[in-house]
């Protein structure tokens, strides 16, 4: 199935199948009974989801929105469960799937612990470079969803792409031979 950018793959509180990203990018966003909203997680080309699903069913976590336009393979989850009680190495499947999201956390990790804000948000965009080519973060994030990401105020990262952009502007200096 194809979903284009904004639309909602499935709702958090809702159950249902699992899917694999094929290509494109999905954020998870958890409401809160306040009507708050916190960006928790990016999922990423060849990932399965959820997650918190694939040994056992459970209710979807968040809301996963397309934030590109996104190829998606629906699994049926009865079927993905009875396959994973008949063939032992399914489970190595998962834990593998598992390993490489331990992985991109660590990651993200990383970009939480860095002390200067604006490292934060050069991991970051680093990091989404790797999935796809960009010209702005805010091109599939809000400024509020990237400082929920990495753990900046709103106003700060507003700053910091504003100082980026500036420092783009800037004519390269001369070159030393």
């Amino acid at each position: 199935m194809i979903l284009h950018k904004g639309e909602i793959l499935f709702r958090q509180g809702e159950t249902g199948p699992l899917y694999q990203i094929k290509n494109g990018l999905l954020k998870i966003v958890r409401f809160h009974e306040d009507g708050n909203s916190v960006l928790v997680n990016i999922i990423v080309p060849n990932e399965i989801i959820p997650h918190h699903a694939l040994i056992s069913p459970n209710p979807y976590y968040g809301t996963a929105i397309a934030l590109v336009t996104c190829e998606i393979e629906m699994i049926s989850a009865a079927q993905w469960y009875r396959e994973l009680e008949n063939d032992p190495d399914k489970c190595r499947t998962i834990a593998l799937l598992l390993q490489d999201k331990l992985r991109m956390m660590q990651q993200r990790i990383d970009q939480l612990t860095e002390i200067a804000p604006a490292e934060k948000l050069k991991k970051l965009q680093s990091w989404f470079l790797a999935y796809m080519p960009l010209d702005k973060l805010t091109d599939i994030l809000t400024q509020e969803e990237i400082g929920q990401f990495i753990g900046l105020r709103r106003e700060t990262v507003n700053r910091l792409l504003r100082a980026q952009s500036e420092a783009d502007k800037l004519p390269a200096g001369p070159k030393n031979s």
